[in-house]
């Protein structure tokens, strides 16, 4: 019975990564655009909006995290997200509503159901999918590459449908949400056998488990890592509408931004489907620490070059750091810390930092882009990401220990 649920669990959940990207996509990867030309913010009245968004998805994932992995492989957590994204179509109009009225009302809305939703609710995907792939005989990159290829189908067409309306956009985006409904009701996975109990041959996750993190100096020189890393988040909340000033009018700069990110996002699958190969040959640690160069490299190229097109070349270099990143993490942390608190190391330690960095630094970038230009502060994001990333190549552990109490069990992996 379990190899049957575990033969369908690799095309269901590729198939629910897809729609819930096509959801995120479709909603989402317009957002700085639609604040901009449809509202009628500024850019740093969105990076407010971004800081309280990251806000939300902070606290979202502190608590995803642990409850995700409280239940194991029990998909209640799954079933409330899945309702956020049948209303997010809803949401979005009476964000844009709220916004026109006051823009804190909005602001505090759009926040916390954006982060709820996507920020905080995507990590509680992901992460269910690795655990159900350690259990299972396929590659956790393998599944996340129909994420991107969502991603990439919803924003060939964002730009072209934001055109000739953007709510058309949000009615996708709920109707991607109806159709994970479904998939996720054909979801079985066996979840009496935890390959996490057999390894640690103990019970539940408890808070204490998931507080002793915190006192691990390798779980701190992960944080400190991330908190360069996830600078690209930032870098890309308002960079449609920098690319979109680079035409001779904001419709056919959205239209060739859509083009751009779906092609890109297309990169970013392929690249899905290459890096397990590429991580399990140099190593979880260095794995990382080339996904930090070239974030690097990729910001600080876009406060050097100009033009649509070598701009359009340096963003793309988001389809190689990206699917690196997210299967060294995995790897990383399987192999470092207790596999029980998988979501937890996730949620917390990679992407709960990052909205920790997005909530702080959004506001300022975005006054750095109204003060000084995209370009400048491109650049000053570029040298951030250099710095933590270089350091990080000390304080990383390339090889897993034994002496760190809790988290130092034999892995079968």
């Amino acid at each position: 019975m379990m190899k049957r649920h575990h033969s369908r669990s690799y095309p269901l959940l590729s198939a629910l990564l897809f729609f819930f990207f096509v959801s995120w996509s479709s909603s989402s990867s317009l957002l700085s655009i639609w604040l901009h030309q449809e509202v009628g913010l500024k850019a740093a009245d969105t990076g407010i909006i971004f800081s309280v968004l990251s806000v939300s998805a902070l606290c979202a994932q502190v608590c995803y995290g642990f409850i995700q992995d409280r239940l194991g492989l029990k998909k209640n957590l799954l079933w409330y997200m899945t309702a956020l994204l049948i209303l997010s179509g809803p949401a979005y109009l009476l964000f844009g509503y709220l916004l026109q009225i006051n823009i804190l009302l909005g602001s505090v809305f759009g926040g916390l159901f954006v982060g709820l939703t996507f920020n905080g609710g995507i990590g509680v995907l992901e992460s269910y999918t690795e655990r159900v792939a350690r259990q299972s005989t396929f590659e956790f990159g393998r599944a996340r590459m129909w994420g991107s290829l969502g991603w990439a189908v919803a924003t060939f067409f964002a730009g072209l449908l934001f055109n000739i309306n953007p709510k058309l956009n949000f009615l996708v985006a709920s109707c991607s949400g109806l159709v994970f409904f479904f998939l996720l009701m054909q979801l079985k996975v066996n979840t009496a056998a935890s390959l996490e109990k057999v390894e640690v041959g103990a019970g539940k996750v408890t808070l204490a488990d998931a507080l002793r993190l915190v006192t691990l100096p390798r779980f701190r020189a992960l944080v400190f890592f991330v908190i360069g890393t996830c600078i690209y988040g930032v870098y890309d909340q308002q960079f449609p509408v920098y690319f979109a000033s680079q035409f001779a009018t904001l419709h056919e700069g959205n239209a060739m931004y859509g083009y751009l990110n779906s092609f890109q996002v297309f990169l970013e699958a392929a690249g899905m489907f290459c890096a397990p190969w590429l991580v399990n040959r140099i190593g979880a640690k260095n794995g990382l620490i080339f996904a930090g160069m070239a974030m690097a490299l990729r910001m600080i190229a876009s406060g050097l070059v100009e033009g649509p097109v070598l701009i359009s070349i340096t963003k793309l270099l988001h389809a190689v750091e990206l699917p690196i990143l997210l299967v060294a993490i995995f790897k990383y942390n399987s192999l470092n810390f207790d596999k029980r608190l998988s979501s937890t190391l996730y949620l917390v330690g990679f992407a709960c930092t990052s909205s920790v960095i997005a909530a702080v630094l959004s506001p300022l970038a975005g006054y750095s882009y109204e003060k000084y230009g995209f370009a400048e502060s491109y650049l000053i994001m570029g040298l951030m990401v250099f710095c933590t990333t270089f350091i990080s190549i000390f304080l990383l552990r390339g090889n897993k220990s034994s002496s760190e109490g809790l988290l130092s069990q034999p892995s079968a992996l």
